[in-house]
């Protein structure tokens, strides 16, 4: 029987894991190369409006750990497309322990 003021956390198995923080990571790399090499794509483009309007609080979009989720194959074409190892490495790492 469980007691009435014991708190349940259902996620046990994210203690320790930095989610949100290699979440708000990979942004940053979303960030450099859509204000670089992809920033005559549109598609990027409006990602940077999704991505302000996160940290600005909009719930609307959701955190950087949603918008990592939501959209984690385009994401992955990103960084493939532009050969950046560096962030499909932490990509796959935050899909193994975050998504």
């Amino acid at each position: 029987m469980l007691e009435k003021d014991k708190i349940i956390d259902r996620y046990v198995s994210f203690d320790g894991i930095e989610c949100d923080k290699n979440a708000e990571i990979l942004m940053e790399y979303i960030e450099r190369l859509a204000t670089g090499p992809a920033k005559d794509n549109k598609y990027w483009q409006f990602f940077m409006t999704k991505i302000e309007k996160s940290r600005a609080g909009d719930t609307g979009v959701g955190d950087a750990l949603f918008l990592v989720h939501a959209n984690i194959n385009v994401i992955r074409e990103l960084f493939e497309e532009y050969e950046d190892e560096i962030a499909l490495e932490l990509l796959e790492k935050v899909e193994m322990e975050c998504c």
